[in-house]
This record gives C-alpha cells, sequence and structure tokens, in this order.
C-alpha cells in the first residue's frame, strides 16, 4: 500500500483509526522523558516523542518503514514517567502491528523475527513452548549461526536437563491450553475486528 492514498487523509488519523490507543498521540508534549527513561534510548533511530511529532507531521514512510517501534521491550519505563501518562509502550507495539500488516516493516529486523517466533510457537497449542522458542531463536539466522550458538550454550543446557529446569520431552509436545478450540475462535475474532477497522479506512 502506498503513501499515495493517504494524500488527502492526515497521518494523525490514520493512525488514530488504526493503531492501539493512537488517539493519545497527540497529546505528546514532547518533554522528552520517555527517551531518557528507555533502558535502550541510545539506539533508537527514532524516539517515541520523535515518532509522536513525525506523525503529526505527515511522515507517513518516515514512521511506518522504521524499525524504531520494534526497539521496545515493554519495560513500562516510559509510561509510568511521561508526565501525562500516554500509553507510549502500546502506541509502539502498535504502530509495529500496523507496519507489519501493511508490509512496510523493515526486512531482517531482529525484533520482528522474535515477534514472529514468539507468535508462530504461541498460537501452536495457545501456550509458549520455551524449549522450541529458543532453538527456534538460535537458528533464526541460518543453519551455521544456529550450531555456532547451540555450542556455546550447550553447558548452560546440559545443567538445566540435570537440575530438570529443561525436558527433552517438551520437543516433542509440551502444555497447551486446555480449550484450544476456544482460544483458535478467539483469535479469529481478534483478526476479524482488525481486518474490519483496516477496511472502514480504507473505504
Amino acid at each position: 500500500m502506498s503513501g499515495n492514498k493517504y494524500k488527502s487523509t492526515s497521518f494523525l488519523k490514520e493512525v488514530e483509526a488504526n493503531v492501539e490507543q493512537g488517539d493519545w498521540v497527540k497529546m505528546c508534549m514532547q518533554c522528552g522523558v520517555c527517551a531518557g527513561s528507555c533502558p535502550l534510548g541510545n539506539h533508537w533511530e527514532h524516539t517515541p516523542q520523535k515518532i509522536f511529532m513525525m506523525i503529526r507531521a505527515g511522515k507517513r514512510d518516515e514512521v511506518l518503514t522504521s524499525d524504531a517501534m520494534w526497539m521496545c521491550t515493554s519495560c513500562y519505563n516510559c509510561i509510568v514517567r511521561c508526565p501525562r501518562e500516554l500509553p507510549i509502550t502500546h502506541i509502539m507495539h502498535g504502530l509495529a502491528t500496523y507496519s507489519k500488516r501493511l508490509g512496510l516493516a523493515p526486512a531482517n529486523n531482529p525484533t520482528q523475527k522474535f515477534a514472529e517466533l514468539f507468535w508462530k510457537n504461541l498460537t501452536k497449542k495457545g501456550r509458549v513452548n520455551e524449549l522450541k522458542l529458543g532453538i527456534a531463536l538460535y537458528f533464526m539466522n541460518g543453519i551455521g549461526e544456529g550450531i555456532k550458538t547451540s555450542l556455546k550454550m550447550k553447558d548452560i543446557g546440559l545443567g538445566m536437563l540435570k537440575t530438570k529446569r529443561m525436558s527433552v520431552a517438551e520437543m516433542f509436545g509440551g502444555h497447551g491450553v486446555k480449550d484450544k478450540s476456544g482460544f483458535d475462535a478467539m483469535l479469529k475474532k481478534a483478526f476479524e475486528i482488525e481486518e474490519a477497522k483496516l477496511k472502514k479506512f480504507d473505504s
């Protein structure tokens, strides 16, 4: 989807309509407390208050193709310290999800890869299989990198097996939610709501 489609539409209104709690963006007073409170603040391409300023300035492509939103680790320092109590964490994740849905999220972003692996793992049984997720993370950048990481972590893995903090049986099964059909129905409904929101904005 190109930015041209939104020439006559404010990007701020687009964010308000499609991003979780995006209507709070206009409340940012650009104090910078969020950036100063973030443990990864020095590594952001654009800090949260800059992202909010760019949204209000209509810089749609610069925002949605940025990897800034994917840097958020959900520590909630920004929310706790924001003088206006903006739900910054939720907005960051909402922007990341929206950019992904539009196909604008940056390729080969490690945080995005983790999010995709986590979601794929979770939706299989309704609960995260930590062993499978860990192995998937080791190999997310290729077989060679995965083998190197596995060898580097072998002593920790063996220690976890000995102390029964990890079970090989998890590889072949793992715990799941009791009502998997109900869990699947909930996810289906959530996707339907999201699709309806996007179609409403596009119309």
